[in-house]
């Protein structure tokens, strides 16, 4: 196995730890994958009120991406690898969280890990990114829109600060995979039906309002 698949391995690994799920049993709360959305992420943590296990969640969620993007970073003198690898690492990390092996690759939404790996791969990149999530979460009140409009302008802030490069496609198939985990929420968008922030908390997985799960 080359250095690169190898750094690869370990962040889609570190990726995968859930958590949503390990606070969750932690602090001896229902498992988030069986009330509100169903997925493990803050938003939906946040609905059984429980507000530090929700700020747990959604930290350790965003530094396994900044966790991941440096340890690849880190070992690239000694491994050969370049800038390119260290995004790729980041990917991988993201896909984790979204499809992760050590919870039957049920996992969130991805916002928070994306937001951890854009800003450890280049501060200025993610910092846009989380400015444009907030003046849309500002201003409209729906996690799922901001995190939508985010997605589609983190690959322009990457290529208006870097250009169209390699890392610039990481970070569209990011942007893609962000927007494909919330085609339920652009429904109910369109349809009005969507929670805005500071909504319902806990019920049933299969009768809560969509949002935008970190």
């Amino acid at each position: 196995m080359t250095a690169q698949l190898l750094t690869l391995l370990v962040a889609y690994l570190i990726g995968s730890v859930s958590f949503a799920v390990v606070v969750s049993r932690v602090m001896g709360l229902a498992d988030p994958r069986t009330y509100g959305s169903g997925n493990p992420g803050a938003t939906n943590v946040l609905r059984t009120g429980n507000r530090l296990a929700a700020l747990l969640t959604l930290l350790g969620d965003a530094l396994k991406g900044v966790i991941a993007v440096l340890l690849a970073r880190a070992a690239g003198p000694a491994l050969g690898l370049d800038e390119n690898t260290v995004m790729l690492a980041g990917l991988a990390a993201f896909i984790g969280h979204l499809f992760p092996v050590f919870h039957r690759f049920q996992g969130g939404k991805g916002v928070a890990t994306a937001a951890g790996v854009l800003l450890a791969v280049d501060p200025l990149v993610g910092g846009g990114t989380l400015a444009t999530w907030l003046i849309i979460a500002f201003f409209f009140r729906y996690s799922s829109l901001a995190a939508l409009v985010a997605a589609v302008f983190a690959p322009f802030w990457q290529v208006l600060l870097h250009g169209a490069d390699q890392r610039a496609l990481a970070v569209a198939v990011m942007g893609a995979f962000l927007v494909w985990r919330h085609r339920v929420n652009i429904g109910r968008l369109l349809n009005g039906t969507e929670s805005r922030i500071g909504g319902s908390r806990s019920r049933p997985a299969d009768s809560a309002p969509g949002d935008t799960d970190r």
